[in-house]
């Protein structure tokens, strides 16, 4: 059996005729190790739900190969399906069941006819205990993303993609949600992830593939990126009076700080001076080590 959850082996992906064609992947190669926790991080059109597509068998690549586990995602469709849980982006549910009952009828696509203690451990890790006997439509927003959740999982498959699902649900069910996630992940589950949330992906994801332009620009572990940084450090400084024309030039501003990245710590200082020396009054300072925001923002500039 293979150490790999996912692999992807030159896959490109183009819509509509030969001239003027549209590239939503080229050439894309990555793999993913069973048991991972990896990050598919990118702008929005970088291709990650193309790729993610692929991978469930709802969309045919132009061209490549791609297996999830030892399963060909392309000659063995179905199975594929079985040990891959996708949750989309969009609302996808039928409005005419009520919550229980939607996630039964899922189970049996898959063949489960008796799986009440897993939904009913859905329901409760994803706080729609009391939503039960709801009909599907009149599920708040945050809530149709906790069953979309909760029907990307009825099956327990061993790979469970995420794209962005947390995008625009409250903070008490991203929280709840990423332990419910941690603990499936230390269970043996993989995990993929696509979020716009970077500050998540780092404190999550192990691994990461950034794309921009339907490529894989960079990827390795979150440590290994961070660490080839070119920074040593993030100047935060936030000064009152003065003549700003005077200050330094920021990399970044924000409603009340500038932002400096900092090559080396010896350059922390001279830069303070321009400040003083400006008639500027410093009222507070931070440096924080390279986040995978930054990173991230560095490479997306320079591909």
């Amino acid at each position: 059996m293979t150490k790999n959850a996912v692999t992807v082996s030159h896959i490109s992906k183009q819509y509509g005729a030969k001239e003027g064609a549209i590239t939503a992947l080229d050439d894309i190669s990555l793999t993913v190790e069973r048991g991972s926790f990896y990050g598919l991080l990118g702008p929005n059109g970088a291709g990650k739900t193309t790729l993610i597509g692929i991978l469930g068998g709802l969309i045919i690549p132009s061209s490549g190969s791609g297996r999830v586990l030892d399963y060909d995602i392309i000659g063995d469709t179905l199975t594929v399906r079985k040990h891959i849980g996708i949750v989309p982006q969009e609302a996808v549910y039928d409005p005419f069941f009520k919550v229980r009952e939607a996630l039964v009828f899922q189970s049996k696509y898959y063949g489960i006819h008796d799986n009440g203690v897993w939904i009913d451990t859905l329901l409760e890790k994803l706080q729609l205990q009391d939503k039960i006997n709801t009909n599907t439509r009149a599920l708040s927003g945050g809530m149709k993303r906790r069953l979309m959740i909760a029907q990307a999982l009825v099956h327990k498959p061993p790979v469970i993609v995420l794209d962005e699902p947390t995008a625009g649900v409250d903070i008490n069910l991203r929280l709840s949600l990423w332990n419910f996630i941690r603990e499936l992940n230390d269970n043996g589950h993989t995990i993929i992830l696509t979020t716009h949330y970077l500050e998540e992906a780092e404190a999550l994801c192990k691994q990461v593939a950034l794309m921009n332009h339907g490529k894989v620009v960079a990827e390795g572990s979150t440590r290994s990126l961070l660490a080839a940084s070119t920074y040593a450090a993030i100047l935060h400084v936030r000064a009152k009076g003065g003549d700003p024309s005077a200050f330094p030039t920021a990399d970044k501003h924000t409603n009340d700080s500038d932002i400096y990245c900092i090559h080396n710590y010896n350059d922390i200082e001279p830069l303070l001076a321009t400040y003083r020396q400006a008639g500027a009054d410093i009222e507070e300072i931070t440096v924080t080590p390279p986040k995978l925001e930054d990173v991230f923002v560095k490479i997306m500039q320079n591909t």
